[in-house]
């Protein structure tokens, strides 16, 4: 079973440009005492590979894998290529987050993951789970994960991909950058109403934009101190390699 109690926290949105600001990111939750992290890595931001612009980012990927960390795929180049003419998804709140892979049909939806997996590959990264941009997720794209994933997470489910492994109820997430403005304005209260509720699995995405934000890096802080001492801090691939040994 999973941990009574667990802390499952993910770094969206990391690839060249926002390097710098992952990696803060990540070592502040350091400095929490959250020793576990999920990083999702877009392979090829502006189409070219993350290791041709810049080759420190898949070493300092290696590096946060050896110390506990696990890396997810988040799509291919994280924009919406084709937009379907109905019905209409819109488009996240997050400046960086698109559905990209709305608006594909089946093959161009395997060739994008593909490509994608392919990518960070060459640059020394196997990733086991794959988390959509936008938590957008087509029936294309789900029938084409079952076969080159371990895992994929939507906004309320974690679905491990072994024969008959059962799925993990873990959301929603706790985002900050995903709110409107209305929202953002009153999230950081929301938040530290939502840390004193939180569910068994408690998730918090984090992206670069957060940093933007002092009031809403000073609410994210006081959740992880608060729920910190009695949860266990969890990859989403802890997650589904213990639903899958429920059935093993």
């Amino acid at each position: 079973m999973p941990p009574e109690q667990a802390l499952a926290v993910a770094v969206h949105d990391i690839e060249p440009a926002t390097f710098e600001r992952a990696a803060l990111i990540r070592d502040w939750l350091d400095d929490l005492g959250v020793d576990r992290v999920t990083l999702l890595v877009i392979p090829a931001r502006d189409l070219h590979p993350l290791s041709d612009r810049r080759p420190e980012v898949a070493t300092w990927l290696l590096d946060r894998l050896a110390r506990g960390d696990a890396i997810a795929q988040h799509g291919f180049c994280h924009l919406q290529s084709r937009q379907p003419r109905w019905p209409p998804h819109p488009r996240s709140a997050v400046a960086r987050e698109s559905p990209e892979f709305v608006g594909l049909n089946a093959l161009q939806t395997a060739r994008a993951l593909d490509a994608g997996r392919r990518i960070l590959k060459l640059a020394g990264i196997e990733p086991h789970g794959f988390i959509a941009p936008a938590y957008a997720y087509t029936p294309q794209l789900r029938e084409s994960l079952r076969t080159r994933f371990s895992w994929w997470a939507g906004a309320w489910w974690l679905h491990p991909t072994a024969a008959g492994a059962l799925g993990h109820r873990c959301g929603p997430p706790i985002a900050l950058a995903a709110a409107g403005p209305v929202r953002r304005a009153v999230s950081p209260s929301l938040l530290r109403m939502a840390g004193r509720f939180a569910p068994r699995t408690l998730r918090i995405d984090l992206h670069p934009l957060d940093l933007g934000s002092a009031s809403h890096m000073l609410a994210l802080e006081d959740v992880i101190r608060r729920t910190r001492p009695g949860r266990a801090c969890v990859t989403y691939d802890d997650l589904a390699a213990t639903d899958a040994r429920q059935v093993a």
